[in-house]
């Protein structure tokens, strides 16, 4: 008889050394507009985990100002493990080399090196581009956009413009604007761009509330105080700014039929009712049988995080 022999072991092995987890990759989102920096870290599914922000004075401030905002609100941004940061930008973006060459109302922007100073603050790769344009890569990766290779994404109130995916590409030809100063009334009212008619002039909150103070219905009044109010006139001024918002969009259902667009911003003041308006203006230009009928939806998306999870979008779209 064979007896099987085992190995003698007088010392047990030793058990395996613990592994410290690894930290979750996270990606950081950064919005610069006029007066404000606002920045995040995000997970990688879009949920904004930790923010914060930084003010300066858009009339006064120096390039140096900027850096120390940009610096404020980038400390949300230590401890965690970035894959990258992807800034929204207002005004003209040159994301080649990573400029924000012009904002009308921040002369201290004008040419401003955006990514290279986020870049030494953050040490990670850093990625710019323009605000509306960002806002549809959020809507891509994140929200309605999902499942589409062509849709708009619309930010409306105080901040107007379009952000368009193409065919899966967002358009964003060397440049560009956001289309809040295409022309609509060549006998409009002047723009601070120092042009006429702009969309910007008849489509913003500061038309809303010129218009509601010219029909007496008070000063500083929202979309939403209107949208509540049972009067003829309240319910006139909601119309007619529903329309002037939808002079842009039908300009941009004509040139690219995106079919679906996406609102931010202000628009969710407006409910159902505002929504409604802007679609059915929308659908009355449709004349050929086979194109496809645009929808309107209204993001749920928190107005302060629309930016910010366009540049986590961005940074997942060059992964």
């Amino acid at each position: 008889m064979v007896h099987e022999r085992f190995p003698l072991r007088l010392v047990p092995d030793p058990s395996p050394a613990p592994v410290a987890p690894r930290p979750r990759r996270m990606l950081g989102g950064v919005e610069l507009v006029p007066g404000r920096i606002r920045a995040a870290v995000l997970s990688m599914s879009g949920t904004v985990v930790r923010r914060a922000e930084a003010s300066y004075d858009a009339t006064t401030a120096r390039p140096a100002d900027i850096d120390a905002a940009l610096a404020r609100a980038a400390g949300v941004f230590e401890g965690h493990d970035l894959v990258g940061v992807g800034v929204a930008a207002a005004g003209l973006v040159d994301p080649g080399a990573g400029l924000i060459d012009e904002v009308n109302d921040v002369p201290a922007l004008h040419g401003y090196p955006v990514t290279a100073r986020l870049g030494a603050l953050t040490g990670v790769p850093v990625r710019v581009e323009h605000r509306a344009r960002l806002q549809v890569l959020g809507d891509r990766w994140f929200g309605a956009g999902r499942g589409r290779r062509t849709f708009a994404s619309v930010s409306t109130g105080e901040v107007l413009g379009v952000g368009i995916l193409y065919d899966g590409e967002v358009l964003a030809p060397a440049g560009g604007r956001s289309g809040a100063h295409m022309t609509v009334s060549a006998s409009g009212d002047a723009c601070t761009c120092g042009g006429r008619g702009c969309w910007k002039t008849v489509a913003t909150t500061r038309w809303l509330r010129a218009r509601a103070r010219t029909a007496g219905l008070g000063d500083g009044v929202s979309l939403a105080d209107l949208v509540e109010r049972d009067d003829e006139a309240a319910r006139r001024t909601v119309a007619e700014y529903a329309e002037n918002v939808a002079l842009g969009l039908v300009n941009v259902q004509q040139l690219f039929a995106p079919g679906l667009f996406v609102l931010h911003g202000e628009a969710r003041e407006g409910g159902e009712l505002f929504r409604t308006l802007i679609e059915q203006r929308l659908r009355s230009d449709v004349t050929h049988a086979g194109a496809e009928l645009p929808q309107v939806w209204v993001s749920g998306a928190a107005v302060d995080d629309v930016a910010l999870l366009g540049g986590a979008g961005l940074v997942l779209s060059h992964l």
